[in-house]
């Protein structure tokens, strides 16, 4: 596995929810890091320093009010596009269908754009995972803003996650929906570009917790 394809990993295991497995997924994350040269590892291990003695009871209560409570942190991908409109279906779909295309089951109680399933399929097939990633570059930074305004130690995994991307990282939030109507900041090839790239409606904005 390359270093990219293995931070992929890491994030995508540290982004699932902190069950009973988690002390033992966290030291075999906070173990595989420790062998990784790549600089973007860093905040990767800066997150599982930080949760290092938290209890997974603890972390798992955390978890839900980060990512379950509110609209602007959701884990799911087509939301920051596509929002509860029907053109989501066709994106979630598309992100079925490039599963299956490249051999992959994702497990059936969750939706496809999640991104912990979105970091697996990456490290397992580098090269069309990551043009997927890159597709939804805005998704990841718009959402990388929001944990960083959180002050959430997550943060530092979408910091990772957005660093192995091509391009620079917006530098706010104005500028990340700029790149949601605009599209990733270089060309990406190997996967026509997924449909409804656009930025959340200002209603959203406005009633966005």
């Amino acid at each position: 596995m390359n270093t990219t394809a293995l931070l992929h990993q890491a994030a995508s295991l540290l982004l699932r929810h902190p069950d009973d497995d988690w002390p033992r997924r966290l030291r075999a994350v906070t173990d595989a890091l420790t062998r990784a040269p790549s600089p973007h590892a860093a905040p990767l291990r800066r997150f599982c320093a930080t949760v290092t003695g938290t209890p997974a009871l603890t972390l798992s209560a955390r978890y839900v009010a980060t990512f379950d409570r509110s609209r602007r942190r959701t884990l799911h991908l087509t939301y920051y596009t596509d929002g509860d409109t029907r053109r989501r279906g066709r994106s979630l779909l598309r992100w079925q269908h490039l599963y299956r295309a490249h051999g992959w089951q994702p497990p059936a109680d969750e939706l496809p754009d999640f991104l912990p399933l979105a970091l697996e399929f990456a490290a397992r097939c580098p090269g069309p995972g990551r043009t997927a990633l890159q597709e939804h570059r805005a998704a990841l930074e718009l959402l990388r803003l929001a944990l960083r305004d959180h002050r959430s130690p997550y943060a530092d995994v979408l910091e990772a996650v957005c660093a192995t991307l091509p391009g620079t990282s917006p530098a706010d939030r104005a500028a990340a929906m700029r790149l949601a109507r605009t599209g990733p900041p270089t060309e990406t090839v190997g996967l026509p570009p997924f449909p409804g790239r656009t930025a959340p409606s200002p209603h959203e904005e406005a009633t966005a917790p």
